[in-house]
């Protein structure tokens, strides 16, 4: 799996966001593509490419993934990152393994 982390540090507190990729082949049908958001270890917002919106896990993060899910360009970015994010980087660690 691939993984990409972002920090944001402001007295303590810890919000970052994960990308990664789940894959079992380099077939773009068996690659999920998934973007975390958390504050201080806690998710509280995702999407992945299998559910194909945001999805909250609190409360703030409820309000975010319904206010992200309403803006139709990042919901098209966010689902194009399977092929665009994952898939060339896929088949690169793929054939590294190999």
């Amino acid at each position: 799996a691939l993984l990409f982390i972002t920090v944001y540090k402001a007295d303590g507190f810890y919000e970052f966001v994960e990308d990664h990729c789940v894959f079992n082949s380099t077939k773009l049908d068996d690659i999920e593509y998934i973007r975390s958001y958390y504050y201080n270890k806690l998710e509280y917002t995702r999407f992945s490419s299998s559910v194909g919106k945001y999805v909250g896990y609190t409360e703030y993060g409820v309000r975010n993934a319904e206010a992200w899910n309403k803006d139709t360009g990042n919901l098209a970015a966010m689902r194009a990152a399977k092929e665009t994010y994952c898939l060339n980087n896929v088949g690169n660690d793929h054939e590294a393994a190999l």
